[in-house]
Order: C-alpha cells, then sequence, then structure tokens
C-alpha cells in the first residue's frame, strides 16, 4: 500500500561503506499527516525491520521521518477514533511489537528525531539506543486527552527521565520541547536541524570504527541489562566476553591499535 503521493508508508535505503559494511536508513513517509503510524504502518515497519535484522552487511539502523516536520507524530487519529475492541488491541499489539522490533534489532539503531515526536513516535524512539533531536522537535504522550491511557512501551520512559517525569509526561498530555527533553536525559544530542545528518554520522563512523562482532554482542548484552539484576548482568557479561574470542576480531583489532602506538 502507497500514500496519497505515491509512496511507500516506510521507506528504507542504504548508505554502502564498502567493506565496512551498510547503514540502514528507515523513513517514516507520510508527511501530510505528519508520519502519524495507522495499523498498515506499523506492520510494515515491523515487517521491514524483521527482513533487515537477518542482513550481515548492516552496522546501523537510522530511523527518521520524511520532510522536516514530524519524526512520528503519533498514531493516526481518523482510524482510532472507531476502532472496537478488537482493532483497539491490533493496534496497541501492533505498538508493541514496533518498538519491540526496535529493542531487539541486532545493530545500534538511531533515532534521528526531525520534528514531533509523539506518543507511539516517542516510545519507538525511546526503544532506540541513540537519540539525536533538531532543536525544533517536540515531545508528549498526549493519549489521555484523546481518553487512552499511554501502554507498550511507553514503560521504558522511567529509565531514561525517570518516574516522576514519565508520570508528568503520560498523567498531563502535557508536551516539552527539545532543549526540555535532552535536560532529562531523553536525548543524547540536541543539534540545529542543518546538523542532524553530521550528528548521526559522528556516531556512524564511532560505530564503524569498532567490531562488528563485538558491537553485535554488546547489542545482546545491553537487552541482558536491561532485564537482569547486577550480579546476573555480571554473569551475562563473562559470558559476552568470552564469546567474542571465538573470532580472531580481539586479536585483529589489539594488534592493529598497538602497532599504531609505535
Amino acid at each position: 500500500m502507497v500514500t496519497d503521493a505515491d509512496q511507500p508508508l516506510i521507506k528504507l535505503t542504504y548508505d554502502d561503506r564498502g567493506e565496512a559494511g551498510r547503514i540502514a536508513w528507515v523513513t517514516f513517509n507520510n508527511p501530510a499527516k505528519r508520519n502519524a503510524l495507522g495499523l498498515e504502518g506499523k506492520q510494515l515497519f515491523i515487517d521491514t525491520l524483521t527482513a533487515l535484522k537477518h542482513d550481515e552487511s548492516l552496522r546501523a539502523l537510522v530511523l527518521t521521518g520524511a520532510g522536516d516536520r514530524s519524526f512520528v507524530g503519533g498514531t493516526n487519529l481518523a482510524e482510532m477514533k472507531d476502532f472496537d475492541l478488537a482493532q483497539a488491541e491490533a493496534s496497541a499489539t501492533k505498538t508493541h511489537r514496533a518498538c519491540d522490533a526496535v529493542r531487539q534489532f541486532p545493530v545500534p539503531v538511531i533515532a534521528r528525531i526531525n520534528g514531533y515526536c509523539f506518543g507511539s513516535g516517542m516510545e519507538i524512539a525511546a526503544c532506540a539506543d541513540m537519540r539525536v533531536a533538531s532543536t525544533e522537535a517536540k515531545f508528549g504522550m498526549p493519549e489521555v486527552r484523546f481518553g487512552i491511557p499511554s501502554g507498550m512501551e511507553a514503560s521504558v520512559l522511567p529509565r531514561l527521565i525517570g518516574w516522576g517525569k514519565a508520570c508528568e509526561l503520560v498523567l498531563t498530555g502535557d508536551h516539552i520541547d527539545a532543549a526540555e527533553a535532552s535536560r532529562i536525559g531523553f536525548l543524547e544530542r540536541l543539534v540545529p536541524y542543518a546538523e542532524l545528518d553530521a550528528a548521526v554520522e559522528k556516531w556512524v563512523v564511532s560505530l564503524l570504527a569498532c567490531g562488528p562482532r563485538a558491537v553485535r554482542i554488546q547489542k545482546r548484552l545491553i537487552l541482558d541489562w536491561d532485564r537482569m539484576g547486577v550480579t546476573d548482568g555480571a554473569r551475562a557479561g563473562i559470558q559476552a566476553y568470552v564469546e567474542s574470542y571465538r573470532s580472531d576480531e580481539p586479536n585483529r583489532l589489539m594488534t592493529a591499535f598497538l602497532n599504531r602506538q609505535r
């Protein structure tokens, strides 16, 4: 299915870095509706990430919105207002599956937030590994203003921004600006709109300088940290450390570093 402009709701492009691998860019592509996600868009996003996760050449995934106004402006209200119970469950389940596809993605996920980031958009961004936003971006969880709670991966927010601020956002439906989102720890970087791509590129360059296998192991370990206590997390870390030596990557990268010091 395509938008009115005859473009896919979810657009996939690649940035080929030769032997270093590829960067995948997934764009929420419905700018006329602030890139709001309906049932179809959510499923296309899930399908896209499900297919991408098997690509061993990938080094990173960048998520962004089409145009200069919106990352994801929430869910399609025109569709939501007439949901029956089955459709409501399907929509909420797809939001969870979309967010979980981001969290479980095998390489680092960068959210390039170029504008409005509301509701399911903020949940998706929260599940990315790193977030950069333009100074013009706006954030919020406005669901209660439309008669529904913020659920699904809104549960990630207290871990990122603390219980107090998370409660404020989901209970009031208020919006915050990008400066506030940065101050409370939701964003790692905040830049003018014109510098968004340069900020993403800095992270990409850093990731490409790392061992690709080590980064994938580290990503899995981060998920372990999220569900484990400190002791179990440390044990998982030992196993991951040993696993990294099942290839020549540690020896090769350490040797190269030592040779540069001579």
